[in-house]
């Protein structure tokens, strides 16, 4: 079983940037397409963006050319490049593949002021 541990959200002004990170365990982090996901307060839980092994991208149009994500397979680390950052773009933010093959990690909240 992969274990996801997701950081670097926090608070920030609507035009700002974040990065967020998902640490994962285990070989098959590094084999797997891992995705974002969020969850903004009384939503479902939608994919954002997704990368395969090998580098290639995926993105809801909600956050094209506004998002980058990339991964490090050295580190098992999934990253979330977020730029010009929207008042809807606030949600608790999870990794996992886009399946949602494994047991949700705790996510990280971003929140962005108007």
């Amino acid at each position: 079983q992969v274990q996801l541990v997701e950081s670097g959200g926090g608070l920030v002004q609507a035009g700002g940037s974040l990065r967020l990170s998902c640490a994962g365990s285990g070989i098959f982090f590094s084999f797997s397409t891992i995705g974002w996901h969020r969850q903004a307060p009384g939503k479902q839980r939608e994919l954002v963006a997704s990368i395969s092994r090998n580098g290639q991208t995926t993105y809801a149009d909600s956050v094209k050319d506004r998002f980058t994500i990339s991964r490090d397979n050295a580190k098992n680390t999934v990253y979330l490049q977020m730029n010009s950052l929207k008042p809807d773009d606030t949600a608790v933010y999870y990794c996992n593949t886009p399946s949602s093959t494994w047991s949700w990690g705790q996510g990280t909240q971003v929140t962005v002021s108007s």
